[in-house]
């Protein structure tokens, strides 16, 4: 594993007790920093910073969906640590794989709350302290669905979508600060969240990545260190792919 540099430096990640945002929270704390992990499952969230350590982590029960919840959890976040220096926002899910004539709204609407209303939230909270130090690293996890629109998929298609949209955005209204926001787009890494899905649809997503597998965690983990590191200081409101070659624009 190549050494990045985060020492020092404290991040908050969404989504931070399983899969990908567990570890990325483990190569963070690899590379010298510490994390908050933000995750709605207080179970799971706290069984996660009890295996990462108390030196390193901090568990906040959080709903990303709920403005109020998140500034509560940014403030539950700042009583432990003096400033936030990166955001990743993690957390996510995918919805039902189904036609969009047959999908169910309640379903459509759960899909959009998380993924897209989640991200602004915490960009919101966070990019508000991230000004007043004048320093920080927010990324955002996209998805090649939202290069490509994945059938079957059409919200998390579309939310992932606004997702790239709105890092794009955000980037070039704190380009002349010292904070940088980016996003990346992973296509499949086996974690949890293919419990969410059908057969048919993984199989479908492995169809169309010309390496032949799934990606892993600790591919999305690596460029993900180095987009909250200083190293990143050149590139804002970019999108960095991630897809075994699916998607290379």
């Amino acid at each position: 594993m190549n050494q990045l540099d985060f020492r020092g430096r404290h991040a908050v990640v969404t989504g931070g007790a399983t899969g990908l945002g567990l570890g990325i929270a483990q190569r963070l704390i690899a590379s010298g920093g510490s994390v908050s992990l933000w995750d709605r499952d207080e179970a799971a969230v706290q069984a996660a910073a009890r295996q990462l350590g108390p030196a390193h982590a901090r568990a906040v029960t959080v709903d990303v969906t709920q403005a109020e919840a998140v500034q509560a959890a940014l403030a539950q976040t700042l009583a432990h640590a003096p400033r936030v220096d990166a955001l990743v926002n993690s957390a996510g899910i995918t919805g039902p794989n189904v036609r969009l004539w047959d999908y169910p709204v309640d379903a459509w609407r759960a899909v959009m709350d998380v993924n897209v209303n989640g991200v602004f939230l915490c960009c919101r909270a966070l990019s508000a302290h991230m000004r007043e130090h004048g320093y920080g690293r927010i990324v955002n996890i996209a998805s090649v669905a939202g290069k490509d629109g994945n059938p079957n998929a059409s919200a998390y298609s579309a939310s992932k979508a606004a997702v790239i949209g709105l890092t794009k955005s955000l980037g070039k209204e704190l380009a002349d600060t010292g904070i940088r926001v980016n996003c990346v787009t992973p296509a499949a890494v086996k974690t949890a969240i293919f419990e969410q899905m059908t057969p048919e649809h993984i199989a479908f997503m492995l169809s169309k990545i010309p390496m032949g597998r799934f990606g892993t965690v600790e591919e999305v983990a690596a460029m993900i260190g180095w987009l909250c590191s200083e190293d990143c200081s050149f590139s804002t409101g970019a999108v960095f792919d991630l897809s075994g070659g699916r998607s290379t624009y």
